[in-house]
C-alpha cells in the first residue's frame, strides 16, 4: 500500500468514527457546552467541517491563507446530516487533492504555517489535519460524559 493510500484510508477511517459519534448526539444536546467559553456540540462539528476546508486550502496554497472566507460562516446550525451534506463536496474536494499527490510530492512539498510556529512538509500536514478532526472527537466523547450522554462505541 502506498502512502497516499494509507492516507485516505486514515482520513476515512477518522470521519468514519465521527460521523458515527456525530451521529448519537441528541437532538437536544447539539447545544450543549460544559462552560461559556467553549464551543457547543454543534459549533466545535462544524469547526472540525470547516478546518478541513481552510486546511485544503491552505495546502493547495503551500501555506496559510491571508483572507479565509468561510462558505460554513453565517449558515444557521440545523442538524448534523445538515452539516455533513453541506461539507460533502469541500470533503470530496480535499480526498481529491490528496489522491493528486505523489509519493515525493508528500516529503517535498513544504506547507509554511510560520504564524501558527511551523513549516512542515505535506505528509506531515495531511497527518496533522486528521488529527486536528481526532482531538475534537475525543472532546465530543469528554462533552457527552460530562452531559451524562450515553457514549457511542467508535473503537469498532
Amino acid at each position: 500500500m502506498k502512502s497516499i493510500d494509507l492516507l485516505i484510508l486514515n482520513f476515512n477511517e477518522v470521519r468514519r468514527r465521527s460521523i458515527k459519534l456525530w451521529n448519537s448526539i441528541p437532538q437536544e444536546k447539539l447545544l450543549w457546552k460544559p462552560d461559556a467559553e467553549a464551543m457547543n456540540c454543534i459549533e466545535m462539528i462544524r469547526h472540525v467541517l470547516d478546518s478541513e476546508h481552510y486546511y485544503h486550502l491552505a495546502i493547495k496554497n503551500k501555506g496559510s491563507l491571508n483572507v479565509y472566507e468561510s462558505p460554513f460562516e453565517n449558515r444557521p446550525y440545523t442538524t448534523v446530516m445538515d452539516e455533513l451534506s453541506f461539507a460533502e463536496p469541500y470533503r470530496n474536494d480535499f480526498i481529491h487533492t490528496v489522491q493528486s499527490f505523489t509519493e515525493e510530492d508528500l516529503l517535498q512539498v513544504k506547507i509554511d504555517r510560520s504564524e501558527s510556529g511551523y513549516i512542515r512538509n505535506l505528509g506531515d500536514m495531511l497527518l496533522r489535519v486528521a488529527y486536528h478532526e481526532s482531538v475534537h472527537t475525543g472532546q465530543l466523547l469528554d462533552y457527552l460524559r460530562t452531559a451524562g450522554v450515553s457514549r457511542v462505541r467508535i473503537w469498532d
